[in-house]
């Protein structure tokens, strides 16, 4: 599942995550859409923007799972920003791991859920 609020890098992601063989379950644009989906879908992987305007994407994963009826699986999040400059909300976050978004890709998000192992879900 990939959280993101910007339609055309949905759509990109979506498109380049399936091409390599990932199989992307739904996407959402809104904290509120992203509830929705998760809580039907259940995906093995969440991606979350860290910029969604309302709320945060840290703030989304920590309420993503706080939530009992939700199950994001592994969370990841992802940013145009530098690993670099978030680096201590990271390490404060739920998720596994971060992807900038111009090194997407399926090798990179099968091996950060092969690093976290079940320790991340």
């Amino acid at each position: 599942m990939i959280v993101d609020d910007s339609p055309d890098f949905l759509r990109s992601a979506r498109a380049l995550l399936e091409q390599e063989g990932l199989r992307v379950v739904g996407v959402a644009s809104t904290s509120e859409a992203a509830f929705q989906h998760l809580a039907e879908l259940r995906p093995d992987v969440t991606l979350v923007d860290v910029d969604l305007g309302a709320i945060s994407g840290f703030e989304l994963a920590r309420r993503l799972t706080a939530a009992p009826d939700v199950d994001p699986g592994h969370l990841i999040l992802i940013s145009v920003h530098a690993e670099d400059d978030l680096v201590e909300l990271l390490e404060a976050s739920p998720a596994i791991g971060f992807l900038g978004k111009s090194t997407l890709s399926g090798a990179a998000v099968e091996a950060l859920v092969r690093a976290a192992g079940d320790a991340g879900r």
